[in-house]
């Protein structure tokens, strides 16, 4: 069984939406980051940067993972789905391209436009420039592509969907962008990514294109 500790942001529904596609028995632990939750010694001990999510894998001998990314791999590889042997470097070159830019691009824009708007107009302008082009990079990418790591859905596509479902925050226009929409909402039709969506409030409803 696997513990996720966990919020309900897009970092915390990644993990979720995979425990649900691999068919594995988990719970949930709700951290309140508001709170603080994060920052207790005991969660800092699964997790030492303070960040969600994080799993205890208790069937196998309580291996914890942090980093949702690296959660990712772990569940792929321990379930044999998801990862494809034969087309790995796609799917870590796409797992990594949200790890290392559409999530912390996109956290930044909503940081400064949703949540704190009029604190920075250099920050709003800066990262819905950045978030824009997120999205034409998408596009394109997918107007040649299925998914992200070619024509399998895979843990890149899992890891990248939570941020584009917030698109309404956006501003920029997710129907403007037909390959990208078709690609979401192909992947919002799937029933494990409806239950993991609303792993933490199941009134949750995914967000049309």
């Amino acid at each position: 069984m696997i513990e996720l500790f966990s919020s309900d942001t897009p970092n915390g529904k990644k993990i979720s939406i995979m425990l649900e596609e691999i068919g594995f028995e988990y719970k949930i632990t709700k951290l309140d980051l508001v709170k603080g939750d994060q920052f207790k010694p005991e969660f800092k001990k699964i997790s030492p940067f303070a960040k969600i999510p994080a799993i205890i894998d208790h069937s196998n001998d309580k291996q914890s993972v942090f980093e949702s990314g690296a959660i990712l791999i772990y569940l792929a590889e321990r379930s044999g789905k998801l990862y494809d042997k034969d087309n790995k470097l796609n799917i870590d070159q796409w797992l990594m391209a949200q790890m290392g830019s559409v999530g912390p691009f996109i956290g930044q824009y909503h940081y400064f436009y949703k949540f704190n708007k009029g604190l920075s107009e250099v920050g709003e302008k800066r990262y819905f420039e950045i978030t824009k082009s997120i999205y034409e990079v998408l596009e394109d990418h997918l107007s040649k592509n299925n998914y992200l790591a070619g024509e399998n859905y895979s843990i890149a596509d899992i890891a990248t969907w939570p941020w584009m479902a917030r698109h309404e925050w956006h501003d920029i226009g997710l129907k403007n962008y037909q390959n990208l929409s078709k690609w979401y909402s192909k992947i919002a039709k799937r029933e494990a990514v409806i239950n993991g969506y609303a792993f933490m409030d199941k009134s949750a409803v995914i967000p049309k294109p």
